[in-house]
């Protein structure tokens, strides 16, 4: 199918190099869409400027606001400084901004002891699966969670209770071979990042096992987790290789990469920027296809097309996977118009 495709996509390339420039080789880019970023990304950016419009610099971050290095240095630039612990913030009365990944209680706890301006910019999408955590622990539960060791989000979910009420399960193995100390009360929540096919194994397993586990009324992966995932399986069969603009930290970028593999693409690559592309592995390919993580700007997906136009005659290709328009999270109320800080 994909020599069929590439075959009508090449054009004949000239043949008297002495009386005519030589040609550049014909690519097709499928753009991928929906990508880029997210709702609960764009609101977390949007904290961190409006905090700096309304409290001057600095703005103190703990963690990187979003995972994308490109991000994090234009606001850096505009004045925020990042930390990944409160005690690396001095005694000051700017503000300090949590993470869109959410964080443990005991962060909020500590910048109440310090009498710090707190602005939470988790992603509500996140909140909704610390609520439903708590809510299984008032109910007796013990909480699996799906998610990867390490990562922020993760950590803030694990941190809303006492430590040993939620487990980690990082594979469908592991969610073989776990073994609950009750299992007639049991719930799993997710992160909300993940691999679609992968979570949706795991708990398919943890279902089989334990038919009485009770699960999220609504699905923990988010919306843009998803719909990113489900563009790059249409693209993925009928590109030569497939480039994921994200940063290496960021989980629902990792996803996408292997997701196009997983789905027919010979070749795929998380990038952060077009500098970081290896031409050696872009040579003889006809088809690209291109997306980008949930914290990557448009600007990087611009910056990687221009980069293969200075080598290709590109030609872009919309994928719409599906429509993601309206979706909005409104701002934390200390930085939203005419409000003041709680």
């Amino acid at each position: 199918m994909r020599n069929h495709i590439l075959g009508a996509d090449m054009t004949s390339m000239a043949t008297d190099s002495q009386t005519q420039p030589l040609q550049k080789p014909p690519l097709k880019v499928l753009l991928c869409s929906p990508r880029g970023f997210c709702a609960g990304v764009v609101r977390a950016i949007d904290t961190v400027e409006r905090a700096l419009a309304k409290y001057g610099k600095p703005v103190y971050v703990r963690h990187e606001i979003v995972h994308n290095r490109y991000v994090v240095d234009s606001l850096r630039q505009k004045g925020a400084v990042f930390v990944e612990e409160l005690d690396e913030i001095p005694d000051t009365n700017a503000p300090v901004v949590f993470s869109a990944h959410g964080v443990p209680k005991s962060v909020p706890e500590q910048a109440s002891r310090r009498n710090f301006i707190a602005i939470d910019a988790t992603c509500p999408l996140v909140t909704k699966v610390h609520r439903e955590a708590e809510i299984h622990f008032r109910r007796g539960r013990e909480i699996i969670l799906i998610g990867h060791a390490g990562h922020p989000e993760v950590t803030g979910t694990m941190g809303q209770l006492p430590p040993g009420a939620v487990r980690l399960v990082q594979t469908a193995e592991e969610a073989a071979t776990f073994v609950p100390k009750n299992p007639d009360k049991l719930a799993y929540v997710t992160q909300t990042t993940l691999s679609v096919d992968d979570t949706a194994e795991m708990v398919a397993v943890l279902k089989q096992r334990f038919p009485g586990i009770a699960g999220p009324h609504k699905e923990d992966i988010c919306y843009a987790t998803t719909n990113r995932q489900e563009a790059v399986k249409q693209v993925a069969p009928v590109v030569d290789a497939m480039i994921v603009v994200g940063s290496p930290n960021s989980s629902n970028s990792q996803r996408l990469k292997e997701v196009a593999l997983r789905n027919g693409c010979p070749y795929a690559e998380l990038l952060q920027r077009a500098a970081d592309i290896d031409w050696t592995r872009f040579g003889a390919i006809g088809r690209l296809g291109l997306t980008a993580g949930a914290s990557a700007p448009e600007v990087l997906i611009e910056e990687i097309i221009d980069a293969f136009a200075q080598r290709y005659e590109v030609s872009v290709e919309t994928v719409s996977a599906v429509e993601e328009s309206g979706i909005f999270f409104p701002l934390p109320r200390p930085v939203r118009s005419g409000e003041a800080a709680e």
